[in-house]
């Protein structure tokens, strides 16, 4: 191989990991972590943001029954309208990044009583009509404010 033919191959070979490097940057900053917020759900109540967009993947922080209006707490509602606030504060929340709750893949519920289960399964099958989201539900000791209820959900961008 003369030295010219050297050159255009090596610069062929260079001028290829250029363009995979810059396809790989490309896809690193479309992984970019991007903070979701909204004035339609509560404000993060501590140091977390409200959902993380990374990729076509979005992960939305767990939401109790807080009253994005007003801020309070509804810690005295009944698990039926805890679950109903808790669900359309992840919906808003979902909305904030252009998502829906069909979007959601996966939902992690807290429930403080498991002998509520079937009321808040009633409430939650309403917002749930086509392929509803894989689920996790656990009973936990206690959630922050005494709440009855807290919804946590991972969705994908179609």
């Amino acid at each position: 191989m003369n030295r010219r033919s050297w050159f255009s191959v090596t610069a062929a070979g260079f001028f290829g990991i250029a363009l995979g490097l810059s396809a790989a940057i490309a896809d690193a900053q479309d992984a970019a972590k991007k903070s979701i917020s909204t004035p339609d759900a509560p404000k993060a109540v501590g140091p977390y943001s409200q959902a993380i967009a990374v990729g076509k993947t979005v992960y939305l922080a767990g939401q109790v029954a807080i009253d994005p209006k007003t801020n309070q707490f509804m810690t005295d509602e009944s698990i039926e309208d805890q679950t109903r606030r808790a669900l359309e504060n992840l919906k808003a929340v979902l909305a904030a990044d252009g998502l829906t709750m069909d979007d959601l893949a996966s939902t992690t519920v807290f429930l403080k009583d498991m002998n509520d289960f079937g009321k808040m399964n009633e409430v939650y099958a309403t917002y749930f009509k086509n392929a509803p989201p894989a689920r996790a539900t656990v009973e936990v000791a206690r959630l922050s404010r005494d709440m009855k209820i807290e919804i946590s959900g991972i969705a994908v961008r179609p």
